[in-house]
């Protein structure tokens, strides 16, 4: 496999340097463009001894062979590692004054950065509003480690170590980011939360941030299929991928329309969104106003339409609607039934073929990066749970749906 290395200007560009020690063992051929940052830590010597082949970080060096956009088309993999805050930000914003930058622009194939920086940088608005869109576009973030940054702090943005990137970015190369196995077909993703109004200016909605939705679109797109994305309220931009659709919707009825529609024909639909189970049963036209005395209003709420169940009816009833429907069941459990278990139980009343189980709560899963599901089937196939970035758990839903269509 052709890798190209990017190596940011951070204190942690040594350990990039066992980064590629460990790629070259395996027997890849891997180009090192640092930036002129970069080379401050570790200079060229170093990456052309290691590498075993010449180093360039320039745009005007090697220009007889149009140097940067060769390497972005000729390789089937780039890393960025490390990834400064600031080369997030240059490459969210599309800035090419390097030849890494360069690469960024023109390569096609599967893009994985490792951030690393100080706490402070890490969780600046930002440094994660790039993050956010760098993820909708379809390249891989790995989580920052937690620990000893330079001097005395410790803090989340820690480069993780050498073998836990190499293994992640296998790990999403093996899993299918660089597979078709979906060539042909054609996918439904519902993302986000729904929003159902009381007034022109309140609603009742949840926490879904959108962002394991997006990454199965992506997932899906990589895959080969022709995916429509039906996005409700959202904390991160709708993917911008040719060959990913986006249809708005806000409330629980508005999905179950755009399902049902857009799902017509199609050959799979995995519903992801979280969709209200409530609704106030009266909307008023104007805003509701407080009233003197401390009084408040009595709201009346309604149950919303079950999107996953009248799906499957009217598969059932014979609508050309996918034949392989995957829902999700966010469950908080109790004192006497497991999340599991409610999904188990859920998985029956839906009808759908596949479920995906999430434990919900404050700081679990909802407007979080990373996800812990388990993956459960009606025909009674063994469990597949799976834990890590949601971009990882988007990866094993798309091979499961891979493996039900054959």
């Amino acid at each position: 496999m052709r890798i190209v290395l990017g190596v940011s200007g951070g204190i942690a560009a040594y350990k990039a340097a066992l980064l590629l020690r460990l790629m070259t063992e395996e027997g890849h051929e891997v180009h090192v463009v640092p930036t002129n940052s970069a080379l401050n830590f570790v200079g060229k010597a170093t990456w052309e001894a290691l590498s075993g082949r010449p180093v360039y970080n320039d745009t005007f060096e090697a220009v007889e062979e149009v140097n940067h956009v060769l390497q972005g088309r000729l390789a089937d993999l780039v890393l960025l590692a490390p990834a400064t805050a600031n080369s997030l930000a240059k490459a969210a914003h599309g800035l090419a004054d390097d030849l890494i930058g360069n690469i960024l622009l023109t390569a096609t194939v599967p893009v994985v950065m490792a951030p690393a920086m100080h706490t402070e940088m890490w969780e600046n608005a930002a440094t994660q509003a790039n993050v956010a869109t760098l993820r909708a576009r379809g390249i891989h973030i790995i989580e920052p480690a937690t620990g000893r940054l330079t001097g005395s702090d410790t803090g989340k943005g820690r480069f993780p170590e050498p073998e836990d990137i190499w293994s992640q970015t296998k790990d999403l190369l093996d899993r299918g980011a660089a597979k078709r196995h979906l060539e042909g077909k054609s996918v439904v993703v519902s993302a986000g939360g729904t929003r159902e109004a009381l007034d022109p200016v309140r609603y009742l909605g949840n926490r879904s941030s959108g962002k394991q939705g997006v990454a199965l679109a992506l997932a899906a797109a990589r895959a080969g299929a022709d995916v429509t994305l039906i996005a409700g309220a959202m904390d991160i931009a709708a993917p911008q991928d040719p060959n990913i659709s986006v249809v708005a919707i806000e409330s629980t009825r508005d999905l179950l329309d755009a399902v049902l529609h857009h799902a017509e024909g199609k050959d799979g639909l995995i519903m992801a969104a979280a969709v209200a189970d409530f609704r106030p049963a009266a909307v008023t036209d104007e805003k509701m106003k407080k009233q003197d005395g401390n009084t408040a209003p009595t709201i009346v709420l309604e149950q919303t339409e079950d999107v996953l169940r009248t799906t499957v009816e009217q598969r059932a009833a014979g609508q050309q609607l996918p034949r392989v429907i995957v829902g999700f069941a966010a469950e908080t459990g109790d004192a006497d039934t497991t999340p599991l278990e409610y999904g188990r139980a859920k998985l029956q009343r839906k009808g759908c073929e596949i479920l995906v189980v999430n434990e919900v709560g404050v700081g679990k899963v909802f407007g979080q990066d990373d996800n812990d599901a388990t993956i459960i089937f009606a025909d009674g196939s063994d469990d597949v749970p799976i834990q890590g970035s949601k971009d990882r758990v988007a990866v094993e839903i798309i091979n499961q749906l891979a493996d039900a269509f054959a």
